[in-house]
């Protein structure tokens, strides 16, 4: 099947034009961070597998692992050079040990053939998260955030994100809930590009945005 795909941000392109006239509080938000770096993996496996080893770490360290992990493998995280590295190699990189037996089922999937990886392209969103989620150590956020950076979906809402979360509170200035339910009460107007305003979202973030006791009003009009 054909599946829309994201593959860079700027202010011409039709999905962001459509979410700027579909929802202009966003607008303000693309308007204040402009256009936006962004690459889709071409590496479906090492996405998985770096994604796993990152998991439930801070940006720092999960980036240092990272890191290791794929000088372990010569700079190409593979099937075959994750299968071949030992416990110890891993352990020494500071992967933990479930999380080694994660990517360790993982390349045997690919490996044995009960896991063609090139099929997810062609699934749509709903049965690709079902298809990784069956996968040891693969749950519905990694799944989301596979789809988002590995495939380039346009329309993927991870609820789960709590920066996501966090960002929608601040860029719409919302009242405190006992749960993180702000993306809900916004994310009306973002379908079919939902992949997209989360971007942008995170970006804010990044930018320092969220953080910075100024709310997106003020921000925009002082830009």
């Amino acid at each position: 099947m054909t599946t829309s795909r994201v593959t860079e941000l700027n202010a011409d392109h039709d999905y962001v034009l459509a979410l700027c006239a579909a929802d202009p509080h966003l607008a303000k938000l693309i308007g204040l961070i402009g256009d936006l770096p962004f690459k889709i993996s071409d590496d479906p496996f090492s996405s998985l597998v770096l994604s796993i080893v990152g998991q439930q770490l801070s940006a720092k360290a999960a980036a240092t692992i990272r890191s290791r992990v794929k000088t372990l493998c010569g700079d190409r995280v593979s099937p075959d050079a994750i299968r071949a590295l030992s416990e110890e190699e891993l352990r020494a990189a500071g992967v933990s040990r479930p999380k080694i037996a994660y990517i360790r089922d993982l390349a045997e999937r690919i490996h044995s053939g009960r896991l063609d990886i090139a099929a997810l392209r062609e699934m749509d969103d709903e049965a690709a998260v079902q298809a990784l989620t069956e996968i040891k150590g693969i749950g519905t956020w990694t799944a989301e955030m596979f789809l988002i950076f590995a495939l380039g979906r346009l329309d993927v809402m991870s609820y789960a994100d709590v920066g996501l979360q966090r960002a929608a509170k601040w860029a719409y200035d919302l009242p405190e809930t006992p749960k993180l339910r702000y993306l809900q009460q916004v994310e009306g107007p973002w379908s079919p590009y939902r992949s997209v305003a989360s971007l942008y979202l995170w970006a804010a973030i990044d930018h320092g945005y969220v953080d910075s006791g100024r709310r997106l009003d003020a921000l925009a009009s002082a830009d």
